[in-house]
């Protein structure tokens, strides 16, 4: 066997561009960023907002505050363009597709009992949970709750990576609990979707939570709450409010996907929903919120983030603007972290191309090198030894490459439940291969994977195998094959394919091809169509996953 090199073919996505703007105020200026394949999409005119800490004695006008900004983009009303509401019902699918797979896993099923146990308040006719019919509505903040978990638990929905990470699908159940308690329609609804993405899609190309240990849910609080803003109608002075209550009850510590990662990973983005969804409720009843939140002496940058001398450009849409941050977001072919999903089909491929990957007693070692990111929260850079534990819990399995890299090259596939079975992580020939497999980090694939230009962004890297024999292979893969500008992007068949498969066995094919016909008419549908925006499991299937009691 002599050595080999076979370069895979690279692509990107335009994650946009964080500007470039003077410490004194805001630039205007062109942006690409928008539709899937980056190049040729549609320019949408940007405003750099630069955010850095002001002392107490140091005015700053109220006009001037991040969360302001954000609330005038979220009450303003610019159209929304016919791809960017095609991207909105993609992701209405891909989350109920996920939501069906989740349904009878642990904390999805606990969630879901925390919800039921809070029926409607007076300020509307309450919300569907996950599985549950309609005329069984909780509380919007619950349902939120509920909702959001089903969503997040199999780590399966989409994602954008910029400076930050974020799941900006996270979003829509918040949204959809809300609407369906206040009667809204589904141009309401989807007006909503669209300014929860751009303003989470905003703050993650700017503002790094990570560098400093802050769990990335910090950017969905106020993007929630700015979602529920536009929705609502609600004015930018509550909206403010909103935004700011948000983003301070949902700073948290990154400990949740660090180490024995437990369910929490999956409660996480649930919690800050629901806390949005209670920041609106007390904004709008006239209750303030600690201002300035990102700039204050003592606020958010001061002390969570980068520091008193901290500056951050924050491109927002100018006025008037179509809102089009989804589109630069994209979803999972395979339940795993979305740095895997690359490596999932590059392992794929070589494990049957090579069947001698397969045996680890062929095989010395396995150097995956790839960005910092990539090294240090999922491969061995992170320097968490459960990361090679043959009992570790799936949350944690689930952020480990050198697993995934395993499982994928000697099975030729990647499935969301058999790739992560105890029996499967626990086989000998498995567990000896895993061991022989780490990380590196380059900076060339770190400077892609923060790259702003649409030809370089990357979430690969390079593999370099050394056999016992001697001889090596090489080779190397940019973007996950559903990217869209992988080797076969995502289209709405591919979204209806992934929901087939997940809810099968969990939901009636009819009620699959129900909320998918509910789901491509959201522009045009009605309250009441709405309020039946979700899935519905049948009663046995549900009663089937009952969990111990707790409070309520």
């Amino acid at each position: 066997m002599g050595t080999q090199h076979e370069q895979a073919s690279e692509h990107a996505d335009d994650a946009g561009a964080t500007g470039d703007a003077s410490s004194g105020g805001d630039v205007t200026r062109a942006s690409s960023s928008g539709a899937p394949g980056g190049p040729g999409s549609p320019a949408a005119d940007l405003v750099v907002h630069t955010v850095r800490v002001h002392r107490s004695d140091e005015p700053l006008a109220r006009e001037d505050e991040l969360a302001w900004r954000l609330a005038v983009l979220a009450t303003d009303h610019a159209p929304v363009d016919d791809d960017v509401t095609e991207m909105v019902i993609n992701r209405l699918i891909d989350n109920a597709a996920v939501s069906a797979a989740s349904l009878l896993r642990a904390p999805v099923a606990v969630a879901r009992d925390q919800a039921l146990a809070h029926p409607p308040t007076s300020g509307g006719a309450g919300a569907q949970v996950t599985g549950v019919a309609p005329e069984h509505p909780v509380s919007p903040e619950w349902a939120a709750w509920s909702n959001g978990v089903a969503v997040r638990e199999l780590d399966f929905h989409d994602t954008f990576l910029a400076a930050e990470y974020s799941h900006p699908g996270d979003n829509i159940p918040a949204l959809v609990a809300v609407a369906q308690h206040r009667g809204l329609d589904g141009a309401a609804l989807l007006r909503g979707i669209v300014t929860g993405y751009e303003v989470q899609v905003d703050l993650v190309r700017a503002i790094s939570l990570h560098a400093h240990k802050i769990d990335h849910v910090a950017h969905l609080g106020p993007s929630v709450a700015a979602g529920l803003g536009t929705m609502l109608g609600l004015s930018t002075e509550v909206v403010h409010q909103a935004i700011g209550q948000a983003l301070h009850t949902t700073t948290a510590t990154r400990q949740s996907r660090k180490g024995a990662i437990s369910s929490w990973k999956a409660y996480a983005p649930a919690h800050a929903a629901k806390a949005a969804v209670e920041a609106v409720d007390r904004a709008m009843r006239g209750q303030g919120s600690p201002a300035p939140i990102y700039e204050g002496e003592d606020g958010v940058i001061a002390w969570l983030l980068d520091g008193p001398g901290a500056s951050y450009d924050v491109p927002l849409p100018a006025p008037g603007t179509s809102k089009r941050g989804i589109l630069d977001t994209y979803t999972k072919e395979h339940s795993a972290e979305y740095q895997a999903q690359a490596w999932i089909d590059l392992a794929r491929r070589l494990g049957r191309s090579h069947p001698v990957l397969r045996d680890p007693s062929q095989v010395r070692g396995i150097v995956l090198h790839t960005s910092h990111h990539t090294h240090v929260v999922i491969g061995s850079g992170a320097n968490d030894p459960q990361k090679y534990d043959p009992t570790a819990s799936r949350e944690t399995l689930d952020h480990s490459i050198p697993y995934i890299v395993a499982v994928a090259l000697q099975d030729g596939e990647w499935h969301h439940e058999r790739s992560y079975a105890p029996a499967r992580a626990q086989r000998p020939d498995t567990v000896e291969l895993w061991q022989r497999i780490t990380t590196a980090e380059d900076p060339a694939w770190t400077a892609r994977y923060h790259s702003t230009d649409p030809a370089e962004k990357a979430f690969g890297g390079r593999i370099e195998v050394e056999f016992v024999d001697g001889t090596t292979l090489v080779d190397e893969i940019a973007v996950a094959d559903a990217h869209p500008l992988g080797a076969r992007p995502f289209g709405r068949e591919d979204y209806v394919r992934k929901f087939c498969t997940l809810a099968e066995g969990v939901l009636p094919r009819g009620e699959v091809e129900r909320f998918v016909d509910l789901a491509t008419r959201l522009p045009s549908l009605t309250a009441d169509e709405v309020r039946r925006l979700g899935i519905v499991a049948p009663d046995a299937l549900a009663g089937s996953a009952a969990q111990p009691g707790g409070l309520f």
